[in-house]
């Protein structure tokens, strides 16, 4: 069974041990997860309200009705 899972995040999460801090990606886009790589940015031209659905190769689409 596949589902859909939805993020609203368009930043990382800092998680910090000792002196060591690490960022995890809390959009859901990164192909480096549970880490960050930056490809959150793709999110900062997103209309707030709005849907939308990334492909694999990082292009996206609005998800309407």
């Amino acid at each position: 069974m596949s589902r859909i899972v939805t993020f609203e995040a368009t930043q990382p999460t800092p998680v910090t041990v000792g002196t060591e801090t690490k960022w995890i990606c809390a959009c859901g886009l990164s192909k480096n997860k549970p880490f960050c790589d930056g490809t959150h940015k793709a999110c900062k031209t997103e209309e707030s309200g709005k849907v939308y659905r990334y492909n694999l190769d990082g292009t996206r689409t609005e998800v309407t009705a």
